[in-house]
């Protein structure tokens, strides 16, 4: 038998061994896979770079034994200044593979994964005797439940529900159910100002907005980015035609003529192509220099944060109202939220 079967074996065992001692509870994972773990749960792996800003969040950094490899390019080059302790821990894997050895040497007691990764991933996961749980910041349809790219009845439902349930799953299954309601009402309740501002605006003269990502691609509907969007009183061009996360055409792009044209903050150089590009310059956005990157906390992925929802929303309605929303000072909200949750500050740009 191969060394690291054998070894691999033997940990399992141990762990079984250890973990049949402990005392147990049941959770309902965001996949609805009822998942047996440890009452007090201090060593997970973190295979989802969501998840692992929420554990930051909730002050659980120090539960982390192991983490995604590519965490920086996720969360951006900024993240590790947040949290200099994730340079120190063991890297093995992604979204969607996992290196067994490097997992059954950290012990951990859980490993949270995307609600799409590979079947064949969890369940080689689980048979070392790892509780394996899945998140996806989204509630509704089960048999959209493990999809990239799902086709909700109701978005907002959706994401709004999802993200509240899945903060109390991993709050709960680390220790922190305090932190994770502090962290949900924070994160509505700066929702709500911004959605009570922008009733002031008429539908009518809401602007016409894309999101610019790397080689023409962009978000439609079916994804929380497109809600971000309509949060802050925007119209998604993209959203009539296309659904989740597509590329398009140049010339769709100038048959759409956006107003406004946002850019994820982890794609600066997206900002210097359309600054460079003669074919930008057919755009009404391009023309009128409303072309914006996005701040670091305005994390405009595929999937709700906390932090997109209470900042990133009302910065993005003060961008393009900003008389509405002329008494919001977003450098003051932006260090409260990170001296709170981050428990650091926040030095990038407002601008």
């Amino acid at each position: 038998m191969p060394l690291f079967f054998r070894a691999a074996l033997g940990l399992v065992f141990i762990s079984l061994f250890s973990f049949s001692c402990q005392a147990t509870r049941q959770v309902t994972d965001q996949l609805g896979r009822q998942v047996t773990i440890p009452d007090n749960v201090d060593r997970v792996v973190v295979l989802q770079h969501q998840t692992l800003n929420l554990l930051v969040q909730l002050d659980a950094t120090d539960k982390m034994v192991g983490i995604l490899g590519n965490w920086k390019q996720q969360l951006g080059d900024d993240y590790a200044r947040l949290v200099p302790a994730l340079n120190k821990l063991p890297t093995l894997g992604d979204l969607t593979h996992v290196d067994l050895e490097k997992l059954v040497a950290l012990r951990p007691q859980v490993v949270f994964v995307t609600n799409y990764a590979p079947q064949e991933m969890i369940d080689q996961i689980q048979q070392l005797g790892i509780a394996t749980i899945a998140i996806s910041l989204r509630a509704g349809d089960a048999t959209q439940q493990s999809k990239l790219n799902p086709v909700l009845a109701d978005d907002e439902q959706a994401y709004n529900e999802g993200l509240q349930e899945g903060i109390r799953l991993i709050g709960q299954i680390v220790n922190k159910p305090e932190q994770a309601e502090a962290l949900i009402a924070a994160t509505f309740s700066s929702r709500q100002l911004t959605h009570d501002r922008l009733k002031s605006v008429p539908e009518a003269e809401r602007l016409r907005v894309y999101m610019a990502n790397p080689e023409l691609t962009t978000y439609g509907s079916g994804k929380y980015t497109g809600l971000m969007m309509i949060h802050a009183g925007a119209r998604n061009v993209a959203a009539p035609t296309i659904k989740g996360y597509k590329q398009v055409s140049m010339e769709q792009i100038i048959a759409w003529n956006p107003q406004v044209i946002f850019i994820q903050h982890r794609y600066p150089r997206v900002l210097d192509e359309i600054k460079q590009q003669p074919a930008w310059q057919a755009v009404d956005a391009v023309k009128n220099h409303r072309v914006w990157l996005m701040p670091e906390y305005a994390k405009a992925w595929g999937y709700p944060m906390p932090e997109a929802m209470a900042l990133g929303e009302l910065w993005m309605a003060k961008k393009l109202y900003p008389a509405t929303f002329s008494d919001i000072d977003m450098q003051q909200r932006t260090n409260t939220w990170y001296q709170r949750f981050y428990r650091a500050s926040y030095t990038g740009s407002n601008d």
